[in-house]
């Protein structure tokens, strides 16, 4: 008989049932060798030793449908039917019961497992099924029930196997009575008070398989209940919400009738707000605004004190954060000139400089109204495919997950885009001209606007992408190079898993570097999910040393359960300066919640520059997708409460979506381009993903496959890195290093007056790419 039954592969998963020396049949010239054995998840396996449980796998029977049989007092036989057959001997008689209990008790468990897979209604999680309302609620409290029933199962399996070997056991006694000796005597005796012990066992358990299916039963009834209760419950939360979205449009609807009564604003600090600016105006202003283009800003003062953590104060450090002022700005229409534009050299009262003299810089155009530079001898595309319709309820996915990380939530395509995350930070880049722009001042108060206007400009789409980007691989990387036609290329990489995390660099021709390391915390709290960033960005502008840095605003998805989804960008952002120049310079932007009864207008951004000494020194106002404007602040009142601005000139204005672009996921042209295809990028480029490719050709189901494939990859990978570590811990040895990120370093990096440690560009991509050098790089596809 071969020694080698079924293809070598690897080992059984999981934890073993029984393992052990036995011998095993393997031909007439051999006989009976020596094997190592091991029972787990119903298969039964051999390797020639311990050792080769890593790598090869000798041979393996399924127990499911096999025929286990005893030979003689140390023999038994295992047969799936004649495919298989194991001849197997133990050391002693002892040893081959015990081997044959065990494998009983795994073949009915297994055949019991086989039933409850029939019987049960699978929930899917990936491939495009539909969740049903009711189906598969209460799993995790089944799951407990079925486990409890599995132990019924094996109790009544031990019962049988205990009856059946007391009565081979009884019927070898009977044939030992003939002639009657003194040992047979003994042993009968022995027999019968295993008989005895045997008998009073099995009543007790069948006294406690009676009790235990009763409990069973009740408990069964009441999950059920729980079940029925939990579905109208949900029946409930879905009308209220759907109950709620109606009145969000009768408000909004009544609103937009009535002038200045739509948008999104303060919420309960309009009324405080008011009363404290008509006493404002008291002091600095006349009292007819009506005629003036004014608006307030709430300062954050002692900001100073923030950003050098180290003087020492009698105010404690949340109350120099959390203070405020409101500042009143007015536009100073006696003044003609623009203080934008940089052509003559301003001045105030004071004799300060406003409009600094600009810096011969090209100012690269937007993508729509470049010259772009083909790919591989053909124009870049302008769109992608449209997006396939099967329609799929985000509430039948997420309703089970409320309390859970996003990142932890199996996602379906159906709810993504065709773009890695990666590629979707590089979005940021798409109105870059506004880098360039900042990169022609040498005035950092000015050139602190334009960078302020750049973050902003990086929201532009989020008001209408409501799809979900594709998380990426750990070590995935994604490439922009649009240096000959955009002025600038980026290089991001996955450089953590748990927690995700993404690391990017770009640079632009006209003077001036990005950086960001992006990471996330998200809540989701059943009706709305917020995405609240972590990390840090900032922008460089190496002829003058000057430096920013900032973090990103939290983002709120509506509707989860009912209604239309919607996006809002909300909370504070600080821009601060860093080295240079601009250090000690400060921007803080305020973008203004959604509210139903405000007076502002929806998704609007304000904000104020003020230099080292706390001065206002530039303001900006705008909405976060649409457009900002900027204007000098020409002169200000003794305690800064009251500031009047120069002409306001528009520093970013979004350029217009393709008229057809809601049906192909609201792309931009720059964003139907980042997944194009090209020759010579990394092999660990998001344009390689399989699974997203599929997906942006309208392949969903294809998708979905390949997307449990990429990830089950990368489980297998961390399984086997957990393994070695334990592994190496065991004996003594340092546990193996696990991936590192290849285009970026952690380093210690100094941001707002504290050391963080944080993924730096090491400067060797490009160089690579040259090269066509990949060798480094990780199959993760």
């Amino acid at each position: 008989m071969s020694e080698t039954i079924v293809a070598k592969g690897q080992p059984i998963p999981g934890d073993p049932e029984k393992k052990g020396w036995l011998f095993k049949w393997t031909n007439y010239l051999k006989g009976y060798q020596r094997r190592w054995f091991v029972l787990s998840n119903g298969l039964l396996s051999y390797y020639r030793n311990q050792a080769e449980m890593a790598h090869t796998c000798r041979g393996t029977i399924s127990l499911l449908g096999a025929l286990i049989h005893t030979a003689d007092s140390c023999t038994f036989v295992i047969s799936n039917g004649g495919t298989q057959t194991f001849h197997i001997r133990a050391h002693d008689e002892v040893e081959r019961q015990s081997w044959v209990t065990a494998l009983e008790l795994a073949k009915a468990k297994a055949i019991r497992a086989q039933e409850s897979d029939d019987d049960e209604d699978q929930m899917s999680t990936d491939i495009g099924v539909v969740v049903g309302s009711g189906e598969g609620e209460g799993e995790d409290a089944g799951g407990i029930a079925r486990e409890l029933a599995a132990r019924f199962h094996d109790l009544r399996t031990c019962s049988e196997l205990v009856a059946r070997h007391g009565a081979a056991l009884q019927r070898s006694l009977v044939d030992m009575e003939t002639p009657p000796t003194d040992t047979t005597k003994q042993v009968s005796e022995r027999a019968t008070l295993f008989r005895i012990s045997c008998n009073a066992m099995m009543n007790a358990c069948s006294e406690f398989m009676s009790a235990a299916a009763a409990s069973s039963a009740r408990m069964s009834r009441a999950l059920q209940h729980e079940r029925e209760q939990k579905m109208r419950l949900q029946e409930v939360v879905e009308q209220l919400a759907r109950q709620h979205d109606n009145l969000e449009k009768t408000v909004t609807a009544r609103s937009t009738s009535q002038p200045g009564g739509n948008g999104s604003g303060q919420g309960n600090e309009t009324e405080d707000e008011d009363h404290e600016f008509f006493d404002a105006v008291e002091e600095g202003v006349s009292t007819n605004m009506e005629d003036t283009n004014s608006f307030v800003i709430k300062v954050p003062v002692n900001r100073k004190n923030k950003v050098k953590s180290g003087e020492s104060s009698d105010e404690s450090e949340g109350e120099s954060v959390t203070e405020t002022q409101q500042v009143i700005f007015v536009e100073d229409k006696e003044r003609t000139e623009s203080a934008m534009g940089g052509t003559e050299a301003e001045s105030t009262a004071e004799g300060e400089a406003i409009v600094p003299k600009t810096q011969d810089i090209v100012v690269w155009p937007h993508v729509v109204a470049a010259q772009t530079v083909p790919i591989d001898g053909h124009p870049r595309r302008t769109r992608v495919p449209d997006k396939p319709n099967y329609p799929l309820s985000l509430w039948s996915i997420m309703k089970n997950c409320i309390g859970k990380e996003l990142s932890k939530i199996p996602i379906p395509v159906n709810f993504s885009e065709p773009l890695s995350m990666l590629q979707r930070l590089t979005e940021d880049y798409e109105y870059s001209s506004i880098l360039d722009q900042a990169a022609k001042f040498s005035d950092p108060a000015q050139q602190l606007a334009y960078v302020a206007a750049f973050t902003v400009s990086s929201y532009a789409t989020t008001a209408c992408r409501t799809n979900k980007p594709f998380n990426p691989l750990l070590g995935e990387t994604y490439e922009c190079d649009r240096m000959a036609d955009l002025g600038w290329r980026a290089i991001s990489e996955q450089v953590s898993h748990h927690p995700p995390m993404v690391a990017q660099f770009c640079e632009g021709q006209a003077g001036w570097q990005c950086w960001q390391e992006f990471t996330m915390t998200t809540k989701f709290r059943g009706k709305y999910l917020q995405v609240i960033p972590l990390g840090g960005a900032s922008a460089m502008f190496p002829s003058s040393g000057n430096k920013y840095t900032w973090r990103k605003v939290t983002t709120t998805v509506h509707n989860i359960i009912v209604g239309k989804l919607w996006v809002d960008n909300h909370g504070d952002m600080d821009i601060v300066g860093e080295s240079g120049p601009a250090a000690g310079y400060v921007a803080h932007l305020k973008y203004l919640p959604y509210g139903y009864f405000s007076k502002d207008t929806q998704r609007k951004v304000t904000g104020v520059i003020k230099d080292p000494q706390g001065v206002p020194r530039y303001v900006l106002q705008g909405h976060w997708d649409s457009r900002v404007e900027v204007a000098p602040v020409t002169s200000t009142s003794a305690d800064n409460t009251v500031c009047k601005t120069g002409k306001f000139t528009v520093a970013w204005e979004r350029v217009a979506a393709p008229p057809d672009s809601d049906k192909w996921y609201n792309f931009t042209v720059l964003a139907a381009q980042l997944n194009e295809f090209e020759e010579g990028v990394a092999p660990t480029d998001s344009r390689r993903r399989p699974d997203q490719r599929l997906m942006e050709e309208g392949l969903w189901d294809e998708a979905n496959t390949e997307k449990l494939r990429l990830e089950e990859k990368q489980r297998a990978k961390r399984r086997e890195l957990e393994a070695a570590a334990e592994e190496a811990a065991a004996g003594g040895a340092p546990a193996p290093a696990g991936p590192r990120p290849l285009w970026f370093s952690r380093q210690a990096l100094s941001t707002q007056g504290q050391q963080h440690l944080r993924h730096l560009y090491t400067h060797r991509y490009w160089d690579c790419k040259r090269r066509q050098d990949w060798s480094a790089c990780p199959d993760i596809f």
